[in-house]
């Protein structure tokens, strides 16, 4: 049986919630925690024929910098070659554009309203 921290819960519980929000906006998931060498992509969505490689972060406050503050140049990085990596491994999607947003949220995991999504928030 799998056991889980409080952090990792709390962080399923954004990641969850990231993607509902997303569905709603009308973009389809095409893969949850997609883990490779390279690093690990949070959600990877489909936006009409666009790819979208989604990191989500949640902080339950920002004393030490908010959630999307923390999407540094070395996050972002892993993210593009763990982006690279899921492209090489589905074929099929790897002409087709690809976007890197990021789903930022802080305060109450739960509560949608916590959640910003900011849309081509870095670019390869």
């Amino acid at each position: 049986m799998l056991r889980f921290t409080p952090k990792q819960r709390t962080g399923n519980q954004a990641e969850a919630l990231a993607e509902q929000i997303m569905c709603r906006a009308g973009l389809s998931c095409l893969a949850r925690n997609y883990r490779c060498k390279q690093g690990e992509l949070d959600l990877v969505m489909r936006d009409g024929d666009t790819v979208v490689f989604v990191e989500v972060r949640y902080r339950r406050h920002n004393r030490w910098g908010g959630a999307a503050e923390s999407v540094n140049q070395p996050k972002q990085q892993r993210v593009i070659l763990a982006a690279q990596h899921f492209l090489l491994h589905h074929p099929k999607l790897a002409n087709r554009p690809c976007r890197f947003d990021v789903i930022a949220a802080e305060g109450n995991p739960a509560d949608p309203a916590a959640y910003q999504w900011i849309r081509e928030a870095f670019t390869c």
